[in-house]
């Protein structure tokens, strides 16, 4: 696993077409990203994204 630190503002690109950008980091510890990638390319949170892929198993 790759770990960068990046601050508010900054941003890491991944592969040719997908950027994640720090928006915010709250006092809380919440950090809120921007991510631009292609319309073909599925983004989804992780919990979100285990329970599409629950569903596809169990049809």
């Amino acid at each position: 696993m790759l770990v960068l630190g990046r601050k508010a503002g900054q941003a890491v690109m991944i592969g040719h077409g997908i950027t994640v950008t720090v928006l915010a980091v709250r006092e809380d510890g919440t950090v809120r990203l921007g991510i631009e990638a292609p319309r073909d390319i599925p983004v989804h949170r992780d919990e979100i994204y285990r329970r599409i892929r629950q569903q596809e198993a169990e049809a």
